[in-house]
């Protein structure tokens, strides 16, 4: 028989996604709108990408093409891990994006990163604090660069070097929520990493404290595990502002490019406006979390 590591912690984010049922409600419904504004911008869905990177093996041309599928269902694009000149790329294909940067141990590297995707035109900046440590608890050396562990004052003086809004991957802790509020973050992402820790709370778990945390002074986004639009109703639901998609969207992206991928986004915010029209919910900022149920024991 076939072992399971029962630690996995992305068959338990699945688990706690399949344990929240729906409550409909119909009286008083009405057609509703998935638009999402975030920072200053509107988009159709809150569907968004996750902060990919190297997927040129999924499609030739790998983000960009991704960003042109964002742009056409009219979605957040994040970008993660790439040179420059991909991050070029993707702004140039009109998608408005969101650069998530590495912690590298050198604080030169990131600044200058940030300073690019300023010039680039990204709506916001951030860095996924969760990529610091390998397995072992040695500092993490990733495709050759080394990273390390952020301070506080690390990512104070971050915030400082752009104007853009600045935010914060990896935060799976209230502790961690209000610290980052402390160093003047605009945006904390709620995740696991695909599971880098075995065992590791799921996002949507720890969503609705973290929220609370945040007091609304902060977009908190959801990632790790959702693969369908009921995913991201009960993600907003639990409070979230917007939901990041990754591995959903690369079967599509590498069939069909950036229409396949755009088309996965338009039929995931279909599902979504579904539950949404069945729950009463006007809006994606208007979705009453006591319609969500948990199924305990059957």
């Amino acid at each position: 028989m076939e072992q399971t590591n029962s630690g996995d912690a992305n068959r338990i984010t699945r688990a706690y996604f399949d344990s929240l049922l729906i409550e409909m409600r119909h009286i008083g419904a009405a057609v509703p709108d998935t638009k999402l504004t975030l920072y200053g911008e509107t988009f159709e869905t809150p569907v968004m990408t996750a902060a990919l990177s190297h997927l040129d093996k999924c499609h030739p041309g790998g983000m960009a093409e991704l960003a042109r599928g964002a742009k056409a269902a009219g979605a957040v694009m994040w970008a993660g891990m790439g040179e420059d000149e991909e991050l070029t790329r993707i702004t140039a294909a009109g998608a408005k994006t969101i650069k998530i940067i590495k912690p590298h141990a050198d604080s030169a590297v990131i600044l200058r990163r940030i300073a690019h995707a300023e010039q680039c035109g990204c709506i916001a900046v951030g860095m996924d604090i969760d990529h610091a440590f390998n397995g072992r608890g040695e500092q993490d050396i990733v495709l050759g660069l080394p990273m390390a562990g952020k301070t506080l004052d690390d990512i104070r003086r971050f915030v400082s070097a752009t104007k853009l809004p600045f935010i914060i991957k990896g935060v799976l802790s209230v502790r961690d929520a209000l610290l980052c509020a402390q160093a003047g973050v605009k945006g904390i992402v709620v995740s696991h990493h695909h599971g880098i820790l075995d065992y590791a709370a799921p996002p949507l778990l720890m969503l609705p404290e973290i929220v609370r945390a945040a007091g609304g002074d902060m977009p908190v986004f959801l990632d790790c595990g959702a693969e369908s639009g009921l995913d991201v109703f009960k993600a907003l639901a639990l409070g979230a502002t917007a939901v990041s998609v990754g591995r959903a969207l690369m079967g599509p992206l590498s069939e069909n490019g950036a229409e396949g991928a755009a088309d996965a986004i338009r039929k995931m915010t279909a599902q979504l406006a579904g539950a949404m029209a069945r729950t009463c919910s006007p809006g994606v900022a208007h979705i009453d979390g006591s319609v969500l149920r948990e199924r305990r024991g059957w």
